[in-house]
């Protein structure tokens, strides 16, 4: 079976890394538009119509005005953007992150694709809100460092051609971030968290990682706990790996570059109960271009890792 996918905004980052991870399957069959025709409407419209599958690389607004070109039941959207994430009638497309989540993507007409840093940080906490041992109650943070190719072709530019000197710099510093209604509805937690993103001088990959206080959790699980927790969540998992490596000394942000999985560790300190939650990946793979080709996957019935770098 060949199926149709229109890749709206594919000269995007993530666009063009969803058009790699898709340009040697036989499975799907591309619409593309000519450079001259993107900006017509009525040719945006007709593609976005006679796609099976359309994966949106849009600016929010640009994002919702595609769907609403959309007027057929049958074409079935994945969204790269922020607009859906915590939208009505939108599943969320981070197939891990529940037990039943995979199968909620597969029958969705509407996916939303999870941003990169909640990608890490629902990895980390969802399982353990879950299972009891952080109460929904209880305030979060959350920190890191992101390639700069996260943050499109103005700041990869930025980056590289020597304007910008430094490297690493944080951002997001009024706590008011775009992805925390995704991390807080996600997670299913009463408090979005203390987010403290950064940007890296590297190309991609990032290090997303959540300090936990054990001995002052009301459970005081162990460090043992909370890895056996997290293993246990993503067992069935070829994508999400937990790596049991306490002796490990350094973890780096580009562990997971160039890959589309997500590897989870557990560090922590026993006498004085505290651990850190460390998620690797690549800010383009699991946490863009990877986790859209994943959902195509699923959505479209074959198997979720094909095209995928593991």
């Amino acid at each position: 079976m060949t199926v149709t996918v229109f890749i709206d905004g594919a000269a995007g980052t993530t666009g063009l890394e969803i058009r790699e991870r898709l340009s040697n399957r036989t499975e799907f069959d591309l619409i593309a538009l000519a450079d001259a025709d993107r900006k017509d409407a009525s040719k945006r419209a007709a593609a976005l119509n006679d796609a099976d599958f359309v994966i949106l690389c849009l600016p929010d607004d640009a994002a919702r005005e595609a769907v609403a070109l959309i007027d057929n039941p049958r074409t079935r959207v994945i969204d790269a953007s922020t607009a859906h994430r915590v939208a009505d009638g939108w599943t969320y497309g981070f197939a891990e992150l529940e037990p039943s989540q995979a199968q909620a993507i597969a029958d969705a007409p509407r996916v939303s694709n999870p941003g990169c840093w909640p990608t890490g940080y629902l990895a980390l906490v969802r399982p353990l809100v879950r299972a009891g041992l952080i109460p929904a109650d209880w305030q979060l943070s959350t920190g890191g460092a992101s390639g700069y190719s996260g943050g499109g072709k103005a700041m990869i530019a930025e980056f590289e051609d020597g304007s910008e000197p430094t490297g690493f710099r944080a951002y997001g510093l009024n706590l008011d971030h775009k992805h925390l209604p995704e991390m807080q509805k996600h997670a299913r937690m009463e408090h979005a968290p203390i987010f403290m993103p950064a940007v890296a001088h590297a190309y991609r990959g990032m290090l997303v990682e959540v300090p936990l206080a054990l001995a002052a959790l009301p459970r005081k699980p162990s460090p043992t706990q909370i890895l056996h927790t997290l293993a246990d969540a993503y067992r069935d998992s070829l994508i999400v790996r937990v790596i049991d490596d306490s002796e490990m000394t350094l973890v780096r942000l580009e562990d997971d570059a160039g890959t589309d999985r997500l590897t989870i560790r557990v560090f922590a300190n026993a006498d004085r109960g505290q651990a850190r939650l460390i998620a690797t990946l690549d800010n383009l793979g699991k946490g863009a271009g990877g986790a859209a080709v994943q959902n195509l996957n699923i959505m479209a019935g074959f198997d979720p890792t094909a095209g995928l770098v593991l």
